[in-house]
């Protein structure tokens, strides 16, 4: 029991030596000790001029808008926000599409700019244009 005793209170005298009186961690990484809400700032659109993915048979696809690549592939599976870029994701039973949204200087809305894909079954890459084909609404 003594022993016990005495691993415990070594194994607290380690962590507490770990911990500084201002604070922070060993580390010097800061310990937040209020109870007040963090304000994030919101992230502001940053007009950029990305590379557009440039394939014939991608037309329409590429430089489209959330709502035109909606209004072709049915609701996204997934829309997830990455800053001020966007990713949505389409899939069916032959694959896995994903459409890659970025803010550009003509632009009001991020657009599409480029895309990826894969089969559902094994994440194996698949043609991109047979992909987009067979996701589209018809």
């Amino acid at each position: 029991m003594q022993l016990r005793t005495t691993a415990a209170l070594a194994i607290v005298a380690m962590l507490s030596a770990c911990a500084s009186a201002n604070g922070g961690t060993a580390d010097g990484a800061r310990v937040a000790t209020s109870s007040r809400p963090v304000i994030r700032k919101p992230i502001t659109r940053q007009a950029r001029d990305p590379q557009f993915h440039t394939i014939p048979g991608l037309e329409g696809v590429i430089g489209a808008s959330e709502s035109q690549l909606i209004r072709q592939f049915g609701e996204a599976r997934l829309n997830v926000w990455e800053g001020d870029a966007r990713k949505l994701q389409f899939s069916g039973t032959p694959c896995v599409l994903d459409i890659y949204l970025y803010p550009t200087s003509r632009s009001t809305e991020p657009v599409a700019t480029y895309i990826d894909t894969r089969r559902a079954s094994d994440g194996q890459d698949v043609d991109r244009v047979a992909c987009v084909r067979a996701l589209r609404r018809r």
